[in-house]
């Protein structure tokens, strides 16, 4: 099984922006752009590791989730894994 963690977090700053947040990523020198979820994923991994359906119950514990689709979210944890704002572990 997979699971996932969010980057350390000395390695990103994170800025709230009105609707959109930025995500200065240290290690790549790169500043991620990020509307909803991306915020709130980051902020519910944290240092935890989480399978997908570990995360996704959480996060609907935590949010109004209209779609809580499995595959969805593990499409975007591949996403932000490739970016490297989160780790498989």
């Amino acid at each position: 099984m997979t699971v996932y963690r969010a980057a350390d977090p000395a390695t990103l700053r994170i800025v709230p922006l009105d609707a959109l947040t930025l995500i200065y990523h240290r290690s790549s020198c790169i500043t991620h752009v990020v509307d909803a979820p991306v915020p709130e994923i980051l902020e519910t991994l944290g240092s935890e590791a989480m399978s997908v359906d570990a995360l996704l119950a959480r996060l609907s514990e935590q949010y109004d989730l209209a779609d809580a689709d499995p595959l969805t979210l593990a499409v975007r944890l591949d996403e932000l894994v490739a970016a490297g704002l989160v780790e498989r572990a």
